[in-house]
């Protein structure tokens, strides 16, 4: 009995012992992940910027050698990275008054200016929206040691708003020169000083590229299985080589495409997308169709600080297909005036703006236009784009009065009816709906002002959908049922009584 206590007893002892012994190697293993943690450049210096990429302006270092000892590639891709996340915290820091992560980017020395400018602006009430398109750093020397690199940075395109009690005060663009030394502390490129030495306005000026055809006919286009998802899993060329077919055979000469910023990668566009591009325009060719491509639909977020990622969006799409004999025009996004009360019209129309512009430096032969949503905002930007496109979904009695009115606004530039069409749904969400005869009797008269006006037209669209997303109407019936037959075609696959009207 006496022994078997003792073996009881001794089994507790063992327990207990390897229990402490767990909670022990538990703890020190908390905490040395706590000090890893802790040392861990991601953390400690906001290094997740690049991993998310939220930051990428055009960054073009000079190419002719720089004073000092060698400068290999590996070191010079982390100054490039520390500078430009330096730009970035201090954006951040002006738009918010917080001073987050500007003692991982700036020397003690540095961060004086900065934290005194935000103290300032936090107690005007002041906030400054910026960022910065373009950088083109010369190294003037990179010391021996290896710890200071003296920049001048020239023509640093800056965008900046400044907003004072949530009013507007002063909006511009520049493009200035910029002297700055870096240290390196702790295996990190700071800034220890960023110095403006010159500026000048930035030139908005853009030269027009003329439609070479305005005789234009056609229709937005979807596949009858895939709407709103053209370049998606299911993407199909047999299906698009027939549908373009019918196209064509329709005596149409054009079809408009819709790219989605998210679902091609946003900045980092995905190979995969572009092929598909590829492949659509390849066979819009081979089918003598001319494409427009609308290069942001679904998007709504005009972030400034997010500018420069859809900078790099447009550029990797704009720059692979801007020799493609496919493409007639690129039609910058679908809509914007929708989002103007949402996202703030002075937000919206600068951002338009800048991306013309851009697209513009990288294409010099294609036309750029924005597709807006009616006529009364069709106007704005009409110094910038080379032709003006507005969709129309109202009274058909009124269209030639709305064109009329805006040629009178336009005299220079050719005006596309870029949308415009109606649904032949009469079921029960809308009894007192269309029809299809009725559907017919609108093409037959709508065709009538476009022909009388010659005005060029993509009507919407081929096909009638079994579904529409809920990104595109939402989720009410009342919404959602009528968005499905638009088409000249119908779910069977037979034309509609529509289709007598489609080009003429």
């Amino acid at each position: 009995m006496v022994n078997k206590n003792k073996a009881i007893i001794r089994g507790v002892l063992i327990l207990s012992y390897v229990f402490i012994i767990s909670i022990i190697l538990f703890l020190v293993s908390s905490l040395l992940n706590y000090l890893n943690t802790g040392a861990d450049r991601s953390k400690m210096l906001h290094t997740e910027i690049k991993k998310e990429a939220q930051y990428l302006p055009k960054i073009t270092w000079k190419k002719n050698g720089n004073e000092g000892r060698y400068l290999d590639k590996q070191t010079l891709n982390e100054i490039e990275n520390d500078y430009l996340d330096a730009w970035y915290i201090k954006q951040v820091a002006y738009k918010t008054n917080l001073k987050s992560g500007i003692k991982d980017y700036y020397t003690d020395n540095a961060r004086k200016n900065l934290l005194n400018n935000i103290a300032f602006n936090k107690k005007e009430g002041i906030s400054v929206v910026g960022t910065t398109l373009n950088h083109n750093p010369d190294i003037l020397f990179f010391s021996e040691d290896g710890q200071l690199i003296v920049l001048e940075d020239k023509n640093v395109i800056e965008y900046k708003k400044i907003i004072k009690n949530s009013k507007l005060v002063l909006e511009t663009t520049e493009k200035s020169i910029y002297k700055v030394i870096l240290l390196l502390e702790d295996g990190f490129w700071r800034i220890r000083h960023l110095v403006k030495e010159n500026t000048i306005d930035y030139d908005k000026t853009v030269n027009n590229t003329p439609i070479i055809d305005e005789n234009i006919k056609g229709i937005n286009y979807y596949p009858q299985k895939t709407p709103w998802d053209l370049f998606g899993d299911e993407f199909d060329e047999t299906v698009i080589k027939k549908d373009f077919d019918i196209i064509k055979n329709a005596e149409l000469n054009t079809i408009r495409i819709f790219i989605q910023y998210e679902d091609f990668g946003k900045a980092n566009v995905k190979e995969e997308k572009l092929q598909k591009l590829q492949q659509v325009l390849d066979l819009a060719e081979k089918s003598n169709l001319k494409v427009i491509v609308t290069l942001f639909d679904f998007y709504g977020n005009y972030d400034v600080l997010d500018w420069t990622l859809n900078h790099r969006h447009v550029e990797k799409i704009v720059s692979k297909f801007k020799d493609h004999n496919a493409i007639l025009a690129w039609d910058l996004k679908n809509e914007p005036n929708l989002d103007f009360d949402s996202r703030g019209k002075e937000t919206v129309i600068a951002w338009l703006e800048h991306l013309v512009i851009f697209i513009k430096s990288i294409d010099t032969k294609h036309s750029v236009t924005i597709g807006w949503s009616n006529a009364e905002s069709a106007a704005i930007l009409k110094d910038k784009v080379d032709f003006v496109s507005f969709h129309y979904y109202e009274d058909i009695s009124k269209l030639e009065k709305e064109y009329l009115n805006l040629k009178d606004k336009i005299t220079d530039k050719p005006i596309f009816l870029g949308e415009f069409g109606v649904s032949s749904y009469d079921g029960f969400w809308k009894p007192l709906g269309s029809s299809e005869e009725k559907q017919a009797t609108y093409y037959k008269e709508i065709q009538k002002v476009l022909t009388k006006n010659k005005i060029p037209y993509l009507s919407w669209t081929l096909y009638d959908f079994e579904k529409v997303p809920n990104s595109v109407v939402g989720k009410l019936p009342w919404r959602v049922n009528p968005q499905k037959e638009f088409g000249f075609i119908n779910i069977k696959g037979e034309k509609k009584p529509a289709f007598k009207y489609i080009s003429k």
